[in-house]
């Protein structure tokens, strides 16, 4: 299976950015295997998927973003690191674990955006992620491990799998983005069931992650960050 580089480490006080080690074979792989993404590749040149920042503020983020716009997610996040790391020295669980909910809400969360953040921060302060074996974990062993934090489904987990991890073989069929970017690019527009994606994924095996983020791409030319 390939490889990803490494999680970012932090260096003075700041996440390194990283790329994934495999990508310009993925692209090579997948320039020979699907007509679509041969022509699209090339279009974005040597734009690659970094991953950036811990897990726990990951994962935090992506809760925190819930169904609300980019604007308004990064104007509670904002709020929210404020309060939670006033130092700015980075999120750390065990701080996010002594806040009270109603100085959380002064930022913009909801009462369950709350107890999401809260129940995220017991896991990872009680060590109940395994956050130093994931890398010798396997894709559905570390969704299983996530999904059971209240707040983090599938589709979440998956999200973190390409971004932080940066797995290669992802490919999160609940996301509306692909299942359109599949509908434009392969289909001519029209209604793609999940079975029909899934297929079109098979050419994309072992990187479809890679594959996944250039359909995006292909949709948005702005890079997908988390």
């Amino acid at each position: 299976m390939p490889k990803a580089d490494p999680v970012p480490a932090m260096v003075d006080g700041a996440p390194c950015t990283v790329t994934p080690a495999y990508w310009d074979e993925a692209c090579r792989h997948l320039s020979r295997r699907d007509r679509v993404l041969k022509k699209l590749i090339p279009r974005f040149g040597v734009s690659r998927l970094t991953s950036r920042g811990d897990a726990f503020t990951t994962l935090a983020r992506s809760i925190v973003g819930q169904q609300i716009s980019v604007k308004a997610a990064q104007s509670v996040w904002d709020r929210f690191t404020v309060l939670a790391a006033p130092a700015g020295t980075g999120l750390l669980a065990t701080e996010v674990q002594g806040l009270e909910v109603p100085h959380m809400r002064e930022a913009g969360l909801s009462a369950r955006k709350c107890e999401y953040l809260l129940d995220l921060a017991r896991h990872f302060a009680g060590g109940q992620v395994h956050e130093a074996d994931w890398q010798g974990m396997d894709d559905e062993a570390i969704i299983t491990e996530l999904v059971a934090i209240r707040g983090i489904g599938r589709w979440t987990a998956e999200m973190f799998l390409i971004f932080h991890l940066m797995r290669p073989n992802v490919m999160p069929l609940d996301d509306l983005g692909l299942i359109k970017g599949i509908s434009v690019n392969y289909f001519s527009g029209e209604p793609v069931s999940r079975a029909e994606a899934r297929e079109v994924g098979e050419a994309w095996a072992p990187y479809r992650s890679v594959a996944t983020w250039y359909i995006w791409r292909s949709l948005d030319p702005v890079p997908v960050d988390y």
